[in-house]
């Protein structure tokens, strides 16, 4: 039946869906890269199953567990949803995971889909650190995720999650009271650095970057999402010249910038030429995250 969702198993459901999903055209790249694995994600959740549930052929995997009915309807009408509004599925799930931690999330702010929260994870950052690291900001904070992720990286730290966007730090409360990190986790209003003086010994920011040209063809699913955390200007630095300028004032003398680019790093190389900074390998790559040192940042703009 072309057009529909269907299958008696949750293993049917899924393949089902991923080939509706994929037979609409739908964009990806908001917790899943592909139609299957977001459908997956979709019939898991629907069902209230394990996102990391094994599906496997073997006769006791869950991809052969019978779906009822009613939980068929359910499942179809979901990804209809997804279909029609061509909203991100976290959203319509409210829930997005980083490193295997859930977030709330939803149309209040971005989709969080940070490359720091690996580095975070992994203790790639762990080497620029000192006994002294005391106070991380992280900027642009939106739903808190990074700002929860650190916290719970580093047990001794203290840190500011900052964001201009009200409905965003409305969001990112929700998150810091989930994970119970109110002690550790504050939330502040603020215009890039404006409210933030520090001294920071660690800022982390994965800012609204996305050029021009590259926001005039985004597909529906990122339009879903607040354009003012995604758009940065004509070559996406707008924000990025603000935050390097006044970055050196806010930070301690051994205090280190963690920034996500995506994939705009001819235009940051372009921006800022002699800079010299450090790449930090991600699974995307090793031109989505770069650190700078404050000395570095207080050199250039001498």
């Amino acid at each position: 039946m072309t057009g529909s969702v269907h299958g008696d198993t949750v293993g049917a459901l899924i393949a089902s869906g991923a080939a509706r999903l994929a037979e609409a055209g739908v964009a990806f790249g908001h917790g899943t890269s592909n139609a299957q694995d977001e459908a997956a994600w979709l019939v898991l959740w629907s069902l209230g199953l394990p996102l990391d549930s094994p599906l496997g052929d073997e006769p006791e995997s869950i991809g052969n567990q019978a779906v009822t009915p009613a939980s068929q309807v359910q499942v179809a009408t979901l990804f209809e949803e997804r279909i029609a509004t061509r909203k991100p599925a976290a959203y319509l799930t409210h829930e997005a995971w980083l490193v295997g931690v859930p977030f709330y999330v939803d149309e209040r702010a971005i989709v969080p889909r940070s490359f720091i929260a690996e580095l975070l994870a992994d203790g790639s950052i762990d080497d620029w650190l000192s006994d002294r690291t005391r106070q991380v900001l992280d900027l642009c904070t939106g739903n808190g995720s990074l700002a929860c992720l650190a916290a719970m990286a580093w047990p001794e730290v203290q840190v500011t999650g900052a964001d201009l966007s009200p409905d965003a730090l409305a969001v990112a409360r929700i998150n810091v009271e989930k994970h119970g990190l109110q002690d550790r986790v504050r939330l502040l209003q603020s215009d890039g650095l404006a409210q933030t003086p520090g001294p920071w010994d660690l800022i982390l920011c994965n800012p609204p970057y996305v050029n021009a040209h590259s926001m005039s063809e985004l597909p529906p699913e990122y339009r879903a999402e607040p354009e003012l955390a995604l758009a940065g200007g004509a070559d996406g630095m707008d924000f990025i010249r603000r935050l390097l300028q006044g970055a050196p004032a806010c930070m301690s003398e051994d205090a280190v910038l963690v920034l996500e680019i995506g994939n705009e790093r001819a235009h940051f190389e372009a921006a800022f030429a002699q800079l010299p900074v450090f790449w930090l390998p991600t699974s995307a790559g090793e031109d989505q995250v770069l650190l700078i040192t404050r000395a570095a940042l207080t050199d250039f703009f001498a």
